[in-house]
């Protein structure tokens, strides 16, 4: 007998959507939210998620802020219908890699490093290029902001 077991990071898109005017650029967009996991699975069939970490973005300009799990687990539930406009500071110093912060984003407006991602290995482990999050873990994104390392 055999067991085929294995781990990952997975997404979800939460059904979430809301217009807004972005602070950032100054267009309409639309806040999509994000749900960013770890899990285990057996024999390719997901048993158990954790680590989970919610994050809203923009589709106008690919803007991505995390959020705290209690908001993510409410709207994942569908207890929260909209977002304060503010949720994405207009402030937020994204550096000069990209926006897109989850995997599927692939926004004409971000660039990436050399070698295409937007982390960096460093000796203490991974630090994100986009808010310096330094982490020892085997992340592919950054729990912080969501960027892929």
């Amino acid at each position: 007998m055999f067991f085929i077991m294995g781990g990952g990071q997975g997404q979800k898109k939460l059904d979430f959507d809301q217009l807004v005017v972005c602070p950032g650029c100054g267009k309409y967009g639309h806040l999509e939210v994000y749900m960013v996991y770890s899990y285990l699975s057996l024999f390719f069939i997901p048993l158990f998620k954790w680590g989970r970490c919610y994050h809203v973005r923009t589709t106008c300009c690919g803007r991505s802020v995390a959020i705290s799990p209690e908001l993510g687990r409410a709207i994942e539930t569908g207890e929260i219908k909209s977002l304060p406009e503010d949720i994405i500071p207009a402030g937020y110093d994204y550096g000069s890699q990209g926006y897109g912060s989850l995997p599927e984003a692939d926004h004409a407006g971000g660039q990436a490093g050399e070698d295409g991602m937007a982390g960096q290995i460093t000796a203490s482990g991974k630090r994100c290029r986009v808010c310096g999050f330094e982490t020892d873990e085997d992340y592919q994104f950054c729990p912080k902001c969501g960027e892929k390392f």
